[in-house]
């Protein structure tokens, strides 16, 4: 019995740890004027369906894009979109480097200015998700770099992912699901 109230006293103990740290670091953000970058979608949430019209079920657009409060010391921002639970592996749908870092907003069935990667298809430009089967996760990762990337247009995911080692300041990430009717 007494080895019991133990347990629930450190898992308690643990756990108000655990909140204290949190609320410390938040402070301690706040303090410093810390604050995340963001990518979000208004077509849909984080862990949300992609709306049908952005894969190719419809007219393959790729989705809106905002970016918030990308690091002032930025020199360049990245997208990747992939989708690993392809059944060859990762399946790369859209990779675009060299974004200016004042970039805000990628409007729907736009590129954003930068330059294009190859993704799995052998193109640049978005491909939306097109799963072969069951439910798919789509993820959209934003890299901000201390530097531009000396790198030609149609440059791999692996080079680009090469090339970015060491200089990548600050990421952020949306994922989206997507499941073929």
């Amino acid at each position: 019995m007494k080895s019991n109230y133990f347990l629930i006293y450190i898992l308690i103990l643990i756990f108000i740890i655990s909140c204290v740290k949190q609320n410390i670091e938040k402070i301690e953000n706040q303090q410093t004027g810390v604050v995340e970058m963001k990518l979000t979608s208004s077509a849909f949430t984080h862990n949300g369906q992609i709306p049908s019209e952005f894969t190719c079920d419809s007219s393959d657009s790729s989705p809106p894009l905002t970016i918030s409060d990308a690091p002032p010391n930025a020199k360049s921002l990245v997208l990747i979109m992939d989708d690993p639970d392809a059944p060859v592996g990762t399946w790369d749908h859209w990779i675009v480097f060299n974004i200016p870092p004042t970039t805000k907003q990628i409007p729907q069935d736009t590129e954003p200015n930068g330059l294009g990667g190859k993704n799995s298809w052998g193109k640049t430009g978005y491909g939306g998700p097109c799963p072969p089967s069951g439910t798919h996760r789509y993820f959209f990762k934003l890299y901000a770099l201390d530097t531009m990337l000396n790198l030609p247009e149609g440059t791999t995911k692996k080079d680009l992912e090469k090339a970015m080692q060491g200089h990548i300041i600050e990421k952020a990430e949306l994922v989206g699901t997507y499941k073929r009717k």
